[in-house]
């Protein structure tokens, strides 16, 4: 049997499923000595010492079985008071359900919610992997293109309920967003939460950048602050980045109670549940991590503003400063392939950026830099940047 016939016989959905543009450019330049790599959405400080000792501590107490699929009580206790410290309103431990990684939550909440013949409603540019699991699940994501002004990144909603169509069953929300920093206004989300009560939709929340915002804020704007119990929200969240755990995959979904049943499925069906000492290192991040949070968000902004004032200075830059998250999303006058563009500043720069091409329709002139990282590795960037660019 032939290479082409072995695929052939594979669903459409997986043989379809999209490569990553990003992963294409970490494969050319992870090998490069002194590389700066600002193309992936992690910073580069490791897990706290707290979180980790929480989890040998778990190990070395034998907490080494199979547990609940739905988290270890504790967790999701632990989920329900950060949340409604937060938010300033009262959540149930009900509400919450652990899984292995934000990815496989928002998997997840995409099975629940849609299959063949169903689309989802999607603002672009957005993290590549929204498409890639509607797409798996038999879907079709219809994008709806983002503009950038002087005013910065805006969503234009009359545009959003132009693209809702009667096979539409959710819209995807990102806020604060990967990887234009867009942070959508209370009024908003009250908008598009209006509009998916119109059409009887679905809204999948994104709010994992939530604590990621530079107006002096604790936390962005939410569709919590606008939602009654009754509305059609599933919210995906994950450890990564605000306790520096991106390789402890671990991440949650909240959801109505009445989901719960068949959350739980999904979970037996996937992974069988997280393992208990990564759960009881989550518990530490919860109750013991906003100091650690409060170190990463000023880190961030001051690494906005190098990024941001230094690729502003070689004058071929343009970009909104971004109002949340940690990437600046950019473009380089006279440059419409930012793929070549990406490899040819790994080449030339030693620097390692994402290619827009990545973030589908509206994106596609862009590049994103991840500045979560300490102050020397960006100027030393930016000045490497810069002299490529110029």
């Amino acid at each position: 049997m032939t290479d082409l016939s072995l695929l052939s016989s594979l669903r459409r959905e997986a043989r379809e499923a999209p490569a990553s543009g990003i992963v294409d450019v970490v494969n050319h330049g992870r090998t490069r000595p002194g590389l700066i790599p600002l193309w992936v959405g992690e910073g580069d400080m490791s897990t706290p010492a707290f979180i980790a000792e929480a989890a040998t501590r778990s190990l070395v107490a034998g907490e080494t079985f199979y547990t609940w699929q739905r988290g270890i009580p504790e967790l999701r206790e632990a989920l329900a008071r950060y949340i409604s410290r937060l938010y300033g309103k009262t959540y149930e431990a009900e509400r919450f359900y652990v899984t292995g990684s934000g990815m496989q939550a928002l998997q997840i909440a995409v099975r629940m919610l849609v299959g063949s013949g169903d689309e989802v409603v999607v603002p672009t540019p957005a993290w590549p992997n929204f498409g890639a699991a509607i797409g798996i699940a038999g879907a079709t994501p219809v994008p709806v293109p983002m503009q950038l002004s002087n005013a910065g990144w805006t969503l234009d909603l009359d545009r959003l309920a132009g693209a809702i169509t009667p096979a539409t069953r959710v819209i995807c929300v990102n806020s604060p967003a990967n990887p234009t920093g867009w942070t959508a206004s209370r009024e908003e989300l009250a908008a598009i939460l209006a509009l998916a009560r119109r059409h009887g939709l679905w809204i999948i929340a994104d709010e994992i950048y939530g604590r990621f915002v530079y107006d002096g804020s604790e936390r962005a704007p939410s569709f919590r602050d606008v939602m009654d119990a009754e509305d059609r929200i599933v919210f995906v969240q994950t450890f990564s980045k605000n306790w520096a755990m991106t390789g402890w995959r671990v991440g949650w979904l909240e959801a109505p109670p009445a989901l719960g049943d068949v959350i739980e499925n999904l979970i037996q069906y996937a992974t069988s549940g997280v393992a208990v000492f990564i759960q009881r290192a989550c518990i530490a991040a919860l109750d013991q991590g906003e100091g650690f949070i409060a170190h990463q968000i000023a880190r961030a902004r001051a690494g906005r503003d190098i990024v941001c004032r230094g690729l502003s200075a070689t004058g071929r830059v343009r970009f909104a400063e971004p109002t949340g998250a940690f990437y600046l999303f950019f473009s380089v006058d006279g440059e419409d392939d930012t793929r070549r563009l990406a490899i040819r500043l790994v080449d030339e720069a030693n620097v390692g950026l994402a290619p827009g091409t990545a973030f589908g329709a509206g994106g596609e002139r862009f590049l994103r830099l991840c500045f979560a990282r300490k102050a020397e590795d960006l100027e030393e960037a930016v000045a490497r940047l810069a002299r490529a660019l110029t």
